[in-house]
């Protein structure tokens, strides 16, 4: 069993940056494969990046790529979603979400695989 907990959300204008951490607890925690999701009310949740077990590959969806980098820590057991060139509608509340699953990160793209979830952490993109 893992324990998630995001940190790092805040408010910033287009342009800038955030970084978004997954502070990980268990003993386990190599052996899952991280996501990053966010929210907006009304909508379902987004994928945003996957990364696999030892962080050795990464995923994301289009229109994060080039600006987001999903990186892991597993002596530390961290997670962290650096986000440049932050855009309004970055605008969301932040997931991280664990699985134990050795699937491709391209194939770990939909809420529903996701067994373990932080409390969310919102980011606020202003024009």
């Amino acid at each position: 069993q893992v324990q998630l907990v995001e940190s790092g959300g805040g408010s910033v204008q287009t342009g800038g940056s955030l970084r978004l951490s997954c502070a990980v607890s268990g003993r386990t925690f190599a052996l899952y494969s991280m996501g990053w999701f966010r929210q907006t009310p009304g909508k379902e949740r987004e994928f945003v990046a996957s990364i696999t077990r030892s962080g050795g590959d990464a995923y994301y969806t289009d229109s994060v790529k080039g600006r987001f980098t999903v990186s892991r820590d597993n002596v530390h057991k961290m997670g962290t979603l650096q986000m440049n060139n932050l855009k309004p509608e970055d605008t969301g509340v932040y997931y991280c979400a664990a699985v134990n699953s050795r699937q491709p990160t391209e194939e770990l793209t939909s809420h529903t695989q996701y067994t373990h979830w932080g409390q969310g952490t919102q980011v606020t993109v202003s024009s």
